[in-house]
């Protein structure tokens, strides 16, 4: 039944035929219809079940989508076997088994069509149909959006899936569209789905969101190549690739996913060229099993928003990543199981949260010239079989550049590592590795630190600047050649002076010893005891000094007024409750563990040493020594493990004090899976059984520890008192610098003093900001540019040899 007219204007020339005619159907019009005739619907609801067999135009009349409805009561409201013209026309189906619009044939053009429907497909092209589709609109609850099966293709041009209670694309049995400027959002079911062998979809300025599962699902030997493309705002998996898909993704951005950016199994290959991948709640590219690859080129992995490694590779898949950019992101790569590989090549793993590249299992990664910087870790081979390379690699701001453990065995070449926190290479627990050519320069703790059973071997590297010395080996075990430092500082018995080359025959000893804390007055006393290898013996400690000397050189610190006084406080309550108990009266139980918070380079872990030292030539402790760690010494990388190192980091401490530095690491931001907090626990359950054995300091920066001491309930109690180091004034840096011109029998010349408290002053006090350390490193360049000066002169006197200039300064940064 229709509420219009239809008026059929007929292009034949034979004379028994009218030109134009009306009619009261549809049917009816395209009875009488023939090839190359335009139907014009007048506005209105037609009940019909329509089927095109002839190349007519069939249009609305009024050029508006919604005015002619076609809406039987059930079948298909409009089926398409010729290659004709629809144009301007509403659909409406309420069948579940059959779609609202079937194309099975020919090449026809559909044009602003809106398909508003409950059917099991929007619009379905099956077979030889080749369809070319502008403009139009589905809008699907019950089922399918669009859907091209058995060989069929097609293009689709602007057209748009407002709305599928299944997927809001479907490919499947050989079908393969072209879908150009399109839009899927509101689907129950996958947003693009492509499957089965010979299956194929393009897609070119696309754009698919707000998906009730996966974005886009490729799988079963199916392929797909999108340009220009996002996918973003699923509740599942933004990309799935299962079982022998193929998929290319060019220019294309995919993101604010909830689970993994990109998922693949099943040897499933994916190609990925100047994408971006960002903030996603699990892995930016799951990669697993074997055979499964990704060749990602010029593309960027950024803004996590949960707590997994951007890349994860696993079961013997692959990654190649080349000229990338990951940052923002709690681990970058992550290579675990034998089989498994990453080839990453001029590429930046920058702000990692934990460690840059993890590799484990038996997994191999190789590196060249990559940079990593802002990292808690930048590269660890962390157990037996696993290796790979780092060749022509830049590390920068991390706490610690490679780390090697558990017997893997990675060659490291021509790798540089800058201003690490700790040590700039460490390798413990019988881990191997090969360094040739490798270089750290402004340590925080060791250039190269190698524990006890550990054969690791170094040719032509170099350390500069270290702070606790450039390279600290065990008397057996590495071989080192040809490697030199250009360290200063006092060092132990045996050790080579700076700039002398270690042979093979050098193989213990090395580049030893330790920087004195540039708020000392005179050289430090002994340096703190290293943490060895788990099952060593400890270090001895050193002899006890009374505790008048000890405070004598606390005293003699520059600045940290405050923090002398909290000390002596303590130190005081301590030995009157001492001379209490011998009078027999009650002595106050004092909590000796406590918190120090402040910017590095403060002087917390020499008042840490010197704390011990009170404490034992009080009695208090059996041996004063001071046993220093950090989450890298405590975290274990299985469930388990982390309870067992923090137990033997406890025990080497005995007697001591445990000095945790940066320990707000054990507590990360989003967290969930992190092994950090199995360390927190351990350490206050051992806090609390053996409080007399053992003193605990946590430090770190005011605002982390502050967080730091609300991830336990335990935490916070176990603490007597924060202890605070504040920044130095320049006239604290000032008397630091004239300490080290002293003890090095330089002087500063007229002027140079005003100098550098100009300078200091200037001196942007970032997170990157040393306090004591910056003030040596000055004294050290200023050193240099003197002697850039004076090698000229022919015949220097003695001023020429020890007076430094202003224009001896470096530049400010």
């Amino acid at each position: 039944m229709a509420q219009g007219t239809v008026q059929v204007t007929h292009t034949g020339t034979s004379r028994w035929r009218r030109r134009t005619g009306e009619y009261a159907t549809l049917a009816a019009a395209l009875e009488a219809a023939g090839d190359g005739d335009v139907l014009t619907v007048a506005p209105g609801t037609y009940r019909e079940n329509l089927v095109v067999q002839r190349a007519v135009v069939l249009r609305g009349g009024d050029g508006s989508a919604g005015s002619v409805r076609i809406a039987p009561a059930d079948g298909v409201p409009l089926t398409v076997r010729a290659s004709a013209t629809v144009q301007d026309l509403r659909l409406e189906g309420q069948d579940s088994a059959a779609p609202a619009l079937l194309i099975e044939d020919g090449t026809p053009e559909l044009l602003d069509l809106r398909i508003s429907t409950r059917s099991a497909a929007g619009l379905e092209v099956r077979g030889a149909a080749r369809p070319t589709v502008r403009r139009c609109t589905v809008d699907n609850p019950a089922g399918v959006g669009i859907a091209v099966l058995d060989g069929a293709g097609g293009v689709f041009e602007e057209c748009e899936v407002v709305r599928a209670g299944q997927s809001g694309v479907s490919v499947r049995g050989g079908g393969h569209p072209r879908l150009e400027r399109c839009r899927v959002h509101h689907a129950s079911g996958s947003g693009i789905t492509v499957t089965g062998e010979g299956s194929g979809l393009e897609g070119i300025g696309c754009e698919v969101y707000e998906i009730k599962g996966a974005g886009l699902q490729i799988a079963s030997r199916a392929s797909a190549h999108l340009t220009d493309s996002s996918v973003h705002r699923t509740s599942a998996d933004g990309i799935t690739l299962d079982t022998d898909a193929v998929l290319t993704l060019s220019d294309c951005d995919i993101h604010d996913i909830p689970e993994n950016a990109v998922d693949l199994r099943s040897r499933s290959v994916l190609t990925l060229t100047r994408s971006t991948v960002r903030r996603f709640g699990r892995n930016g590219l799951s990669v697993w099993d074997p055979g499964t690859r990704v060749d990602a080129n010029q593309c960027e992995i950024h803004d996590s928003t949960g707590d997994y490694p951007a890349v994860w590779v696993s079961d013997g898949a692959s990654v190649v990543l080349d000229s990338c950019r990951v940052h923002d992101v709690p681990d970058a790569l992550f290579v675990l199981d034998r089989g498994s590989r990453a080839d990453v090549v001029d590429s930046d793993l920058t702000q990692v949260r934990n460690t840059a590249v993890s590799v484990s299992d038996g997994a191999t990664a190789q590196l060249d010239d990559c940079r990593i910087r802002e990292a808690s870790t930048g590269a660890w081979f962390r157990d037996h079989g696993s290796g790979g390379s780092l060749g022509g690699c830049t590390i920068d701001g991390v706490q610690t550049g490679v780390i090697v453990t558990k017997g893997a065995d990675p060659t490291i070449e021509r790798v540089t590592v800058s201003s690490p926190a700790e040590a700039g290479f460490y390798v413990s627990a019988e881990g191997r590795g090969t360094f040739h050519g490798c270089r750290v320069t402004g340590s925080g703790g060791y250039g190269f630190h190698v524990m006890d059973g550990c054969r690791t071997t170094l040719r032509k590297c170099r350390t500069e600047r270290c702070a606790r010395g450039g390279y600290e080996f065990p008397e057996v075990g590495p071989v080192s050649e040809d490697c030199t430092s250009d360290e200063s500082q006092a060092r132990t018995p045996g050790a080579a002076e700076p700039g002398t080359l270690l042979t093979a025959t050098q193989s213990g000893g090395g580049l030893l010893g330790t920087v004195p804390s540039p708020r000392l007055a005179a050289p430090a006393a002994a340096p703190a005891v290293p943490a060895p290898a788990s099952g060593s013996a400890p270090v001895a400690a050193p002899a006890t000094r009374p505790s008048q000397d000890v405070l004598a050189e606390l005293d003699a610190l520059v600045g940290l007024e405050s923090v002398k006084h909290e000390v002596r406080m303590l130190t005081n309550i301590i030995e009157v409750g001492r001379r209490r108990q011998e009078a027999g009266l009650k002595a106050v139980s004092a909590r000796r563990h406590l918190v120090f918070t402040g910017s590095p380079g403060t002087g917390k872990t020499t008042v840490a040493r010197l704390y011990g030292e009170v404490l034992a030539s009080l009695g208090v402790l059996e041996r004063g020594h001071l046993v220093e760690v950090s989450r890298v010494d405590l975290v274990g990388e299985h469930i388990g493990s982390t309870a067992i190192r923090t137990q033997e980091a406890f025990d080497r401490a005995r007697g001591g004090v445990l000095f945790v530095d940066e320990a707000y690491a054990l507590a990360p931001d989003d967290s969930g899976r992190d092994f950090g907090r199995e360390a927190i626990d351990t350490l206050v359950k051992l806090m609390e059984d053996h409080r007399d054995a053992v003193v605990v300091i946590v430090a770190g920066y005011t605002a982390e520890m502050e967080r730091f001491l609300t991830v336990n309930p335990g935490v916070a109690s176990r603490f007597s008192r924060t202890i605070t180091f504040s920044d130095y004034l320049p006239e604290e840096l000032l008397r630091i610098v004239q300490q080290q011109s002293e003890e090095h029998e330089y002087r500063l010349a007229q002027g140079t003093d005003e100098a550098l408290l100009k300078y200091f002053g200037a001196l942007p006090k970032g997170p990157t900001f040393g306090n004591g350390r910056t003030a040596r490193q000055t004294f050290e360049s200023m050193v240099e540019r003197h002697a850039g000066r004076v090698s000229v002169l022919a015949d220097p006197n003695t001023d020429d040899l020890t007076l430094l200039y202003p224009e001896d300064l470096p530049e400010l940064p």
